[in-house]
């Protein structure tokens, strides 16, 4: 037995009259790697993506948020210009992330717990962590006007 091919090395490749050679397109495609686990890639990069998890705020942090809102609330009719820092859950696993989001309050509405700015964008008091006003640098008791 040969093994070098010599014996046939020097015949063409056989064509058939009924069987049009495959686009170069189409042959490539047939060496196309393929996905065994369809959604595997997906869940992996899923399970690697990273989230916060919600802060418990101590009394001294929920005195000082009371003492912002007390302010807005007195200066409600001037739609005061706020920073809020907050806690959005995440919609698909444990944990959520921090944001930031700055505008003129419209109102406070108690019955829900939110806060409304003019520009329609609604955040829950009770997953805000910071509040910052133009009186943050001052301190506010609310007796007095800052």
């Amino acid at each position: 037995m040969q093994e070098n091919y010599d014996d046939i090395k020097h015949l063409t490749r056989p064509q058939y009259d009924d069987f049009p050679p495959m686009p170069m397109s189409d042959r490539a495609a047939q060496f196309s790697p393929f996905a065994a686990l369809v959604g595997y890639d997906d869940a992996v990069a899923e399970t690697a993506r990273l989230t916060d998890s919600e802060t418990e705020l101590t009394e001294t942090q929920i005195y000082e948020l009371n003492k912002q809102i007390a302010y807005i609330i007195d200066h409600i009719d001037e739609r005061p210009l706020i920073r809020l820092t907050y806690f959005v859950p995440d919609k698909k696993k444990a944990g959520g992330a921090y944001t930031t989001c700055s505008g003129n309050i419209r109102r406070l509405d108690d019955v829900n717990h939110e806060f409304i700015f003019t520009d329609k964008t609604v955040i829950d008091m009770d997953r805000v962590i910071k509040i910052e006003t133009d009186n943050s640098k001052e301190q506010y008791d609310g007796d007095q006007d800052p």
